[in-house]
């Protein structure tokens, strides 16, 4: 009982939470029904859908509670970490799961959309590692856990995707350095490239077109990811930090 009552007493904060079929809304299932505490981010969510959310985590026998945040704000790391403090506790699971995405192509990349895509994908993400380590460091939390998602832009190339693959490939060499850095308090860093994954982007013709590089038969669901960043949060994987775990299914690139 004394273990699952520590398992219990957990929070995660997960970014990128904002619709039913976002790998940050399975990664909230996957967490709830381990028995932890939910505090997600939102943008532009449907109306009436944040608080069917809610409900249905609360639900699996959790507490959760959420905040509508654009990501690009500057503040965005201190107003999201003291509004889980304050109506949860502290956490000592986070999830940057958050990312912005938009196609440009050697024709169309310009400062605005550079911009766009840093201030989400890495100064939002970056501002938050650190800003959490800072308050676990004054906590009395023994054991922490940061997962960055990147999107295997280390494994090949994303033409059409310049500003996106430049900034998700600087979360990889953030994840590898800080890692060394929170190591000695306990907390591991590392980083989740789940390949495709069938959730709010994709089309029926782009899934036609990625079924047969799957060689498992099936395209990458959003539980697929939520599962092994759960490992990742988990005492199992407390020996494992500065890692980009490459979980694709197999996917086939070329």
């Amino acid at each position: 009982m004394g273990n699952q009552r520590q398992v219990q007493a957990k929070i995660a904060v997960i970014t990128g939470a904002s619709n039913p079929r976002d790998i940050g809304t399975a990664i909230c299932r996957k967490f709830a029904s381990q028995g932890i505490n939910i505090f997600f981010t939102y943008w532009n969510s449907a109306p009436g859908w944040v608080e069917e959310f809610k409900q249905t985590i609360t639900n699996m026998g959790v507490r959760c509670d959420g905040l509508n945040i654009d990501l690009s704000n500057a503040n965005a790391a201190d107003e999201i970490l003291d509004s889980v403090e304050t109506k949860l506790g502290f956490p000592s699971i986070l999830v940057n799961n958050a990312a912005h995405s938009k196609s440009d192509g050697y024709l169309n990349l310009n400062s605005h959309t550079l911009d766009e895509h840093y201030a989400v994908n890495m100064r939002s993400t970056f501002l938050l590692c650190v800003e959490f380590a800072r308050r676990f460091e004054k906590s009395n939390s023994d054991t922490g856990r940061i997962i960055n998602l990147t999107s295997g832009q280390d494994l090949g190339p994303m033409p059409g995707e310049l500003a996106y693959a430049a900034t998700k490939g600087a979360i990889s060499a953030f994840t590898r350095s800080l890692s060394q850095e929170l190591a000695p308090l306990g907390i591991t860093v590392n980083a989740v490239n789940p390949g495709p994954t069938d959730s709010t982007w994709m089309t029926e013709e782009i899934r036609g077109q990625l079924l047969p590089k799957f060689p498992m038969g099936r395209i990458g669901l959003p539980e697929d990811v939520a599962q092994t960043i759960a490992f990742l949060a988990s005492e199992e994987a407390n020996w494992i930090t500065g890692q980009i775990i490459n979980s694709e299914g197999g996917f086939i690139r070329g």
